[in-house]
């Protein structure tokens, strides 16, 4: 039996999405199977999506905490 989504690690969740996605694309799935697997991605998009905004808020904690400011993010071109 599959993991609540709320057992699994962000990470784990994006690799499950995208093997549900894959599997859904490829159109050879009944559409009991394919609404399950549409439910399940549903549940994991929603647990993910408050993982990040928990990340996001101890991020913002942190860095209230200590009066950090941020500089823009740059990348060096090669």
């Amino acid at each position: 039996m599959a993991k609540k989504p709320e057992n699994l690690s962000f990470e784990q969740s994006l690799s499950e999405l995208e093997t549900i996605v894959a599997h859904l694309e490829q159109g050879e799935v009944s559409l009991d199977d394919a609404l399950k697997q549409f439910e399940r991605g549903i549940n994991l998009v929603r647990q993910s999506q408050t993982k990040l905004e928990q990340a996001q808020q101890k991020v913002s904690i942190l860095l209230n905490e200590n009066d950090v400011e941020l500089a823009p993010f740059t990348v060096d071109a090669e």
